[in-house]
């Protein structure tokens, strides 16, 4: 006997008819579902500090290296199969995903941000990574330093995490247009937003991309450079080398990627620079 959608809830409807439809062409360990997207807004109430429920997606689909492709919502069938899209929508522009999606279990909406159209898909044509990923080169019209760029996951470890969705876009762009030939680049966060970090993950993907050969992080106090190196950054330890011009022989240290250094350190009187 058929089963009547409408008498489902929105988990058996994700169970039965969107979880399956997706795990068709996408490997279960690339889809992440009920997905926190954010901690939840702290509200001051009084002496009080009271925290709103947190986003959640319902389904994010990710590369094999790591990076969100596509917001999947799920609604019951007593909903349109469009219904959930402005939620997918405002979920991918938080992510900078450009595939957004929401069903009921009967077929999928899709919404292509690099294009601007909206359209309907069967249940059973649920696009495959490898076809996300060729419309993502194709109507964005990456070049293959961002198809490299994009290919290289961010550094995560027992010891480390994986990116908050804020660093995620911040580290995004920031290659991208690194990627796309920009020289002079400024990226600003608020105190406690996770600066280093950021900086560290920017790095790392650089490298591994083949886009920074040298680099030189300065700081302007000393505990700054150090508490960088020893934490956010131990992960390069081996190609890192802290400056110190009263010490460092040039002919040696230039093996070394990674620099590390005061901003007084680098000139001397009279604007005198110490190092080329």
């Amino acid at each position: 006997m058929e089963t009547d959608k409408s008498l489902l809830s929105e988990e058996d409807i994700k169970h039965r008819y969107i979880t399956p439809a997706l795990e068709r062409v996408w490997n279960p360990s690339d889809i992440r579902m009920e997905l926190p997207i954010t901690a939840g807004r702290v509200n001051i109430r009084g002496n009080l500090e009271v925290r709103e429920r947190p986003k959640f997606a319902d389904y994010v689909l990710y590369t094999q290296s790591g990076h969100p492709l596509a917001i999947v919502e799920a609604k019951d069938n007593k909903h349109t199969v469009s219904y959930g899209l402005q939620q997918a929508k405002a979920y991918a522009e938080m992510m900078d995903v450009k595939f957004a999606y929401s069903s009921n279990g009967d077929a999928f909406t899709e919404f292509d941000y690099l294009t601007g159209v909206e359209r309907e898909l069967p249940l059973d044509a649920f696009p495959s990574p490898a076809e996300l990923i060729a419309l993502l080169k194709e109507e964005g019209h990456l070049t293959d330093a961002q198809v490299k760029v994009l290919e290289q996951p961010f550094y995560v470890s027992e010891d480390t995490f994986a990116p908050r969705y804020y660093q995620q876009v911040a580290v995004d762009r920031t290659l991208d247009a690194i990627a796309r030939g920009k020289t002079r680049l400024l990226l600003v966060m608020a105190t406690g937003t996770g600066k280093t970090y950021t900086a560290f993950q920017i790095i790392y993907r650089l490298r591994k991309a083949g886009l920074g050969k040298k680099i030189l992080y300065l700081a302007d106090r000393n505990i700054l450079v150090d508490q960088s190196i020893q934490q956010d950054f131990r992960p390069l330890a081996s190609v890192i080398h802290k400056v110190n011009y009263a010490a460092d022989d040039r002919t040696t240290i230039t093996s070394y990627e990674v620099y590390f250094s005061l901003y007084q350190q680098l000139f001397g009187e009279n604007d005198e620079e110490r190092f080329r």
